[in-house]
């Protein structure tokens, strides 16, 4: 079964609470009528009932000496007031006009204590033991549904009892029916009607709840629709906000049109960390485990399977004990640590079979609580050959001064070759062409090699950076200004996008400047075929970045790692030198240059340029310190 839309939730809930108040209305209407019927039908039997008393007193006011009776017998008192109010004409044309009185009454009748008619609406009744009839105040005091039953069930008669009394002493009571058949028909049509009424205004009031929420919940779609893109990663179909709106709708599309770009920002972050780390942790030499509180596995290298001797999959999500084993040396050390909370500092340990690893174990806490433990495990041997190589770069480093002086002691004599080229072929100037052919040639090496040489020599030359506070697009700006007449030779127009708040850094502007030039007229003349190279400056957290998109075919895959190498270049005319120039350069600032190209789609270049802190603004000049 699919799960209800939230949309949905919420008309049915709408609709269901108009339901629940039309419905309480109308059972408080309902049963307001029919209580209001049953004590109208019971006030007007028990007035009836009054006005029998008040006639059977009247009746029964005689004076017992004239009818020759006994005072003391009780039988024939009782016999001369049964006469009297059986001959009594008020009292008998009370009753015989009391049906037609109300139309809820069905008889009324006076009996004796023990329950003996002594006159009733109905003649034949007199004298009769009439039935025991419930009393009709129960249903008048009863519930709602006991009320409904009478109106609506089998026809039955109640009564309404009023006692009555003789000089003190109980003589009877009157009882007035009230038949539910006069009653039905009396308030069973009105209920209907009612009940209708109610049914009719649920029925609609739940339309109306529906279409209205229906309607005003309508935006409730598109917002779920444009959540679930979002979360989904597919790009918005959606158009742009208004940010001008005030309504509720268009502030909560702002926000999510804020939301979205965030949550798309802390995802590419978060790809690119995880990227970073997957790839740092796959290429990573050492063997790292990282425990949570609970010595459960987090994050491990890919070395790690080397000294642990399991997959990297098993190892993640398992806990320390299911991770290594008493069967071994390294996991009684590692057990015994997590067992006495005691780290391990750095020490080196020998396997059975003779090999030998340094580990190491430190517990990490936050504010005296720990939150977990790293451990570490190299191979002894690695080190080792890890110094060797760190000694065989001092070596390297060393060689390389040594290159740079003997290549400014092999300038000289080629200078001098050079000059003295210069005047063999004055005084040789009606050789014949061979012999100034084999001269040009030898002239063009010189010059090559000089060129080679001056290159080696700038480039390993320090260099003393000139460092100056600046806005970083203005420079961009110079920039773009100094390749548009190359770019529009090659059919390429330049175009800047920069943001509106400064970007300060602090650098060598004349070395930066070159060394965007050089990315930019690479960018120029990878466009064979023309089109648009944008320049882009904007601030990326605290570093300004500039990025060079060009629409070129793109740098085959074969050649990327190479891209920055000294001398390596893929054109016919190119020196190999200015990307790796620009390298330099950015690395010298603590910066970075890198790129991401598409075969057919281009390459995109980015310069990277730690921001200095802004300390004001003044006519569009900046000031700043680092």
């Amino acid at each position: 079964m699919s799960r209800m839309r939230l949309k949905t939730k919420l008309v049915l809930a709408i609709s269901s609470m108009v339901f629940a108040l039309v419905a309480v209305f109308s059972y408080l209407y309902v049963s307001h009528l029919v209580r209001q019927r049953a004590a109208e039908a019971y006030d007007s039997a028990a007035f009836v009932a009054k006005e029998i008393r008040e006639s059977a007193r009247e009746a029964t006011q005689i004076d017992l000496s004239s009818t020759f009776a006994n005072e003391s017998d009780p039988k024939q008192v009782e016999a001369v007031l049964d006469e009297a109010l059986k001959t009594d004409p008020g009292l008998n044309t009370l009753l015989q006009s009391i049906v037609g009185y109300s139309p809820t009454i069905s008889d009324a009748a006076i009996a004796h204590v023990n329950g003996r008619a002594i006159v009733h609406t109905d003649p034949a009744a007199n004298g009769t033991q009439l039935e025991q009839r419930e009393d009709f105040s129960h249903v008048r005091n009863g519930s709602f549904l006991r009320q409904l039953e009478v109106v609506y069930g089998a026809p039955r008669v109640y009564d309404v009892y009023l006692p009555i009394q003789r000089e003190g002493q109980p003589f009877g009571d009157i009882r007035v029916g009230i038949s539910t058949v006069f009653l039905k028909s009396e308030v069973q049509p009105q209920l209907n009607r009612a009940l209708t009424f109610s049914i009719i205004a649920i029925l609609v009031s739940l339309a109306l709840a529906a279409g209205v929420s229906n309607i005003a919940l309508r935006p409730l779609e598109a917002i779920g629709r444009r959540l679930d893109q979002m979360t989904a990663g597919v790009p918005d179909s959606a158009p742009e906000p208004d940010p001008k709106a005030t309504d509720e709708y268009g502030l909560v599309n702002t926000k999510i049109d804020r939301l979205g770009r965030q949550i798309r920002d802390v995802k590419e972050v978060f790809s690119a960390l995880k990227e970073n780390l997957d790839q740092i942790m796959g290429t990573l030499q050492d063997g790292l485990v990282l425990f949570t509180r609970d010595t459960r596995v987090v994050l491990v290298s890919a070395s790690a399977e080397r000294f642990v001797g399991r997959p990297r999959g098993e190892i993640l999500g398992s806990l320390v004990e299911e991770v290594f084993t008493d069967a071994n040396k390294l996991g009684r050390i590692v057990l015994d640590a997590f067992a006495l909370h005691q780290p391990i500092p750095q020490r080196e340990i020998e396997f059975e079979n003779g090999r030998r690893i340094q580990i190491a174990l430190d517990f990490i806490a936050e504010r005296g609580e720990r939150i977990g433990a790293l451990l570490t495990m190299r191979d002894a041997e690695s080190v080792r050959r890890i110094e060797n190589e760190i000694e065989l770069s001092r070596r390297l480093a060393a060689i390389g001064r040594l290159t740079s002086g003997v290549a400014h002691e092999v300038k000289n004599p080629i200078n001098a070759i050079v000059v003295h080229l210069e005047l063999l072929r004055e005084k040789m100037r009606q050789v014949d062409p061979d012999t100034r052919r084999h001269m040009d040639i030898i002239d063009r090496e010189i010059h090559r090699l000089d060129r080679v040489v001056q290159t080696l020599v700038d480039f390993n030359r320090p260099v003393e950076l000139r460092l100056t506070e600046f806005d970083l697009r203005r420079l961009v700006e110079d920039v773009a200004l100094l390749a548009s007449p190359e770019a529009a030779r090659q059919g390429v127009k330049v175009e800047t996008q920069l943001v509106p708040a400064p970007l300060p850094v602090r650098a060598d502007a004349d070395l930066i400047k070159q060394a965007l030039l050089n990315v930019v007229l690479n960018g120029v003349q990878a466009m064979s075929n023309g089109g648009v190279l944008l320049i882009v400056a904007r601030q990326h957290e605290m570093a300004a970045t500039i990025e060079v998109h060009d629409q070129g075919g793109g740098i085959p895959p074969d050649v990327r790692d190479k891209i920055f190498n000294l001398y390596f270049t893929t054109k016919k005319t190119g020196s190999g030198i200015g990307l790796a120039m620009s390298y330099r350069v950015l690395q010298l600032h603590n910066g970075a240059l890198d790129f991401v190209t598409e075969m057919g789609r281009g390459t995109t270049f980015r310069l990277l340029l730690p921001l200095a802190e802004a300390k004001q603004y003044a006519n569009g000049e900046i000031a700043t310190r680092i």
